[in-house]
């Protein structure tokens, strides 16, 4: 069956990456290709866009559809693409989900919808319409920090009961109980995608299929490698990457994401750290944090300064 095979295809560490800016704030194609084949490059096994580190609520429709037909165009084939394609509108998010699908996307990621705070029949209602709507996999994107509202875990299980192509969760939750709970309810085959980088080596331990990281889109390389390191049963190694990378991840979250992640990108050349409004560049003071965890990790040379 066609979900089942893609649930052994997607696993293991998917980049959710950025949307670069121009200095006048036109979205930088060429940046953006250049990341993705970075990505690829350097052992990334999926790759997601306009998700949250893509600050998809500062792209028109039109934007997000030009992002995720760019980067479908730069895989190629090379790993699996699972673009963000959730809204708070529910028509923008049919409308997006479709698209995703006549791209050919293999999954697409459907956000629990941000500021308007349904219920739980309501999150259900749209999540099954969506779903309906579409034969390509979804994957359910639970941030309860930013949306407000959490879905539960007997939702969850409801939609996967009812829904085929509902096969995984990115849980951005630091509430463990609860992604336990997921896969006791919602099936051991079921796909844990951790979205809190604390929780990516966790997760693989109580079964999870990997993590979609925004740590990812600056250390891409030892990211993929803790997952490739627990799959080998290297569990030393893999501990060893979850406590080197700690520090870069409490830097990358000291404001908004992705504000510290594309002042990291701009320090190592890759990017224009420009953020659209209402989102803006941390302090001076962060902007030295995540210099530091770059120079730890020896990512950047000691003598880089902060420019921005």
């Amino acid at each position: 069956m066609a979900y089942e095979e893609a649930k052994k295809k997607l696993r293991g560490s998917i980049c959710p990456v950025v949307t670069p800016f121009t200095e006048s704030g036109a979205i930088d194609e060429k940046a953006f290709t250049d990341l993705i084949n970075w990505q690829i490059d350097s052992g990334s096994h999926g790759i997601s866009v306009t998700g949250t580190s893509g600050e998809p609520s500062s792209l028109t429709i039109a934007e997000r559809k030009r992002v995720m037909e760019l980067a479908k165009e730069t895989i190629a084939g090379r790993v699996f693409f699972a673009p963000g394609t959730g809204s708070t509108n529910h028509d923008e998010t049919m409308e997006l989900t479709k698209y995703a699908e006549e791209l050919g996307a293999d999954a697409a990621m459907v956000i629990v919808p941000y500021y308007n705070r349904p219920n739980q029949e309501a999150l259900y209602q749209h999540f099954k319409t969506v779903a309906d709507s579409v034969t390509t996999p979804i994957i359910i994107y639970n941030i309860p920090g930013r949306s407000a509202v959490n879905m539960e875990v007997s939702t969850m299980k409801r939609l996967v009961e009812d829904c085929p192509n509902i096969i995984g969760v990115k849980e951005a939750n630091k509430d463990f109980e609860h992604v336990n709970r997921v896969l006791l309810n919602c099936g051991r085959d079921f796909l844990l995608f951790s979205g809190i980088e604390l929780l990516c080596y966790p997760m693989l331990a109580i079964g999870g299929a990997g993590f979609i990281s925004a740590t990812a889109n600056v250390e891409p390389i030892k990211v993929a490698e803790l997952y490739n390191a627990w799959v080998a049963g290297d569990v030393a190694r893999a501990q060893d990457l979850h406590f080197e990378l700690m520090p870069l991840n409490d830097a990358l979250f000291k404001d908004t994401n992705p504000a510290p992640v594309k002042v990291a990108l701009g320090l190592m050349g890759k990017i224009t750290p420009k953020l659209r409004l209402p989102l803006g560049l941390p302090s001076a003071a962060i902007q030295q944090e995540v210099r530091e965890s770059l120079i730890e990790l020896a990512i950047l040379p000691i003598e880089i300064t902060v420019k921005y």
